[in-house]
């Protein structure tokens, strides 16, 4: 848990799951046909965001304007505030006129500025879409699949096969390393100029989390990592990863780039931070977290009140 107690973006005990049972047909069928349900529409990976000075959710009744193919296309999602919420995909060149003041957009982009509960909604929507979107097609025998246990199951159509797939995560590992006084950070090529973040990376098959930590660490920046422990986590559905964070003590501090994944390490002081150098990540992610975090523990006034510390979306 952060120090501040709160969840990370996207996470959170934002919906019922459990309200409303996903392998009951009758009763997902009645929340289909009930008037009060509300569905998220997706449009190429993009979320409905109503326009305004505090942008939201919008969720829309599960009426003709979503054209949806079947009930059957409808991913269940739980009980959001009290109402059936289902995940819906629109398809077409261009999106439908849903609502005004509304547009669909990256989540990546506005997930930071939605309140708590309607950004994590947003993201279980989304990363349920890409799922499905991957697995319209049986990975043993290349059949159709078909959509079961309300949207969570997609199953081969042909017979003797029967294969069935669930929705999977891709667990990364995030990291950021101190030798107590200073934080270790790093910058991909493609970053402008000035952007720095946390060392991440995907765990392998046959590796735990521990050792995923001072793999990524040593093959990116040949840091070697002594004592660690785990922060948070983070659903980060670009397209189906779960962030896990990490707090980890410097056992080595000289840095040796060991492959093409960063273009830069560095050492910051708590002082570079506060004074602008480096550009932070995005707020609302869990790279973010981690350097806030160690950052007031040791400062004489939190982050967010130093004036000169700046994010990847303020230029010098």
């Amino acid at each position: 848990m952060t120090r501040s107690g709160r969840p990370n973006v996207f996470a959170g005990p934002y919906i019922d799951r459990l309200s409303l049972p996903r392998g009951d047909s009758g009763a997902v069928a009645a929340a289909i046909a009930d008037f009060s349900s509300r569905a998220v529409p997706i449009w190429r990976s993009r979320n409905l965001v109503r326009r305004g000075p505090v942008p939201a959710a919008c969720l829309m009744p599960l009426d003709d304007r979503l054209r949806y193919e079947d009930p059957g296309s409808l991913i269940l999602l739980g009980h959001f505030r009290g109402v059936a919420t289902f995940a819906v995909e629109l398809r077409g060149d261009a999106p439908p006129p849903l609502a005004e003041a509304a547009e669909f957009v990256d989540l990546r982009l506005v997930g930071g500025l939605l309140d708590f509960d309607e950004a994590g909604l947003l993201a279980y929507a989304r990363a349920m879409i890409s799922w499905r979107s991957r697995n319209r097609f049986c990975g043993r025998c290349g059949a159709p699949t078909r959509g079961a246990q309300a949207g969570h199951v997609m199953r081969c159509t042909a017979p003797g096969c029967d294969s069935e797939f669930f929705p999977r995560l891709d667990p990364a590992v995030i990291v950021l390393v101190t030798d107590g006084e200073r934080a270790l950070l790093g910058r991909q090529a493609a970053w402008a100029a000035g952007r720095y973040s946390t060392i991440a990376g995907f765990v392998e098959p046959g590796e735990s989390l521990e050792d995923a930590v001072r793999r990524e660490v040593l093959e990116e920046t040949g840091v070697q990592v002594g004592e660690l422990r785990y922060h948070s986590s983070q659903p980060w559905p670009f397209p189906s990863s779960l962030m896990l964070g990490f707090m980890a003590q410097a056992a080595s501090r000289e840095i040796r780039l060991g492959d093409d994944e960063l273009e830069d390490v560095r050492w910051f002081s708590r002082e570079d931070i506060a004074s602008g150098s480096p550009a932070l990540p995005p707020p609302q992610s869990v790279s973010f977290r981690l350097i806030e975090d160690w950052y007031d523990a040791g400062a004489t006034r939190p982050l967010a009140a130093e004036p000169g510390a700046r994010g990847w979306d303020r230029p010098r």
